[in-house]
């Protein structure tokens, strides 16, 4: 069932929103060489527990980290740790939550490890863009797969792949709440978008196939082919005009 939020229930969202923006901000400033992803994580664990807050995804079905951190050829669900040092050159995609309030934030995005190529930014930038392609049509009265369509036929015509095994979700006082939001479909289908819907809406993008394999650690998640991934993720509240992006980075 599709919840919507009421006029408190999405001022805590909006709070929530940005703790879990300003952490992703913060994760994104410890990119650099030689910083582990594991010393990225407990910056980031630090920084929500210091506003009140929980990390969402520690502990989340057994993940073990406040953050999910991965690099290159990583997709989503890379485990931080203190053996993965980042190289120059590498894109280092940052996924967080933070609950506060009774309400989860969720948000990700990909960062670049000092100089990197420019096929690496080019992947980064249409990955970012194809979230707002998206979310054009996130208003009351659209469908649910307009915003797939979107993103899919924008990344298609960049000549990448959109990974289908994973989505993006409802989200609210359960960090994974329906409905379901692909990143690929037909405009027209789906679930008719409603004002105080909050979604979280996350392009994953591949270089190449949109194939995937999973790590025996039964968590990380990289590209079948080895090429590079990004993924980028925010929570959108639907209004009766534009949508409210709730993790938006402070200016």
């Amino acid at each position: 069932m599709i919840t919507l939020k009421s006029p408190h229930e999405i001022d805590l969202m909006r709070r929530s929103g940005k703790i879990t923006a300003a952490a992703r901000a913060l994760a994104g400033e410890m990119v650099k060489p030689g910083v582990t992803t594991q010393e990225i994580n407990d910056a980031v664990e630090r920084f929500i527990r210091k506003q009140g807050a929980v990390p969402s995804f520690l502990h989340y079905n057994g993940y073990p980290a406040s953050a999910c951190i991965s690099v290159n050829d990583e997709i989503i669900h890379g485990i931080p740790s203190p053996k993965r040092v980042l190289q120059e050159g590498d894109i280092v995609s940052v996924d967080v939550g933070a609950y506060i309030g009774g309400f989860h934030g969720d948000c990700a995005a990909t960062f670049p490890c000092g100089r990197i190529s420019p096929e690496a930014r080019r992947l980064i930038d249409v990955t970012r863009q194809s979230f707002f392609e998206g979310i054009r049509f996130a208003r009351e009265g659209q469908r649910l797969q307009d915003i797939s369509a979107a993103v899919q036929s924008y990344v298609e015509q960049n000549g990448f792949s959109v990974v289908r095994e994973y989505v993006g979700h409802g989200v609210g006082a359960r960090m994974h709440e329906s409905p379901e939001i692909p990143n690929f479909g037909r405009p027209g289908h789906g679930p008719r978008l409603l004002r105080g819907m909050t979604l979280a809406v996350e392009p994953m993008v591949n270089a190449g196939s949109a194939a995937i394999t999973q790590l025996s650690d039964g968590w990380t998640v990289k590209t079948a082919d080895g090429k590079w991934a990004a993924h980028y993720e925010n929570t959108i509240l639907i209004t009766d005009g534009e949508p409210e992006i709730l993790t938006a980075p402070a200016i």
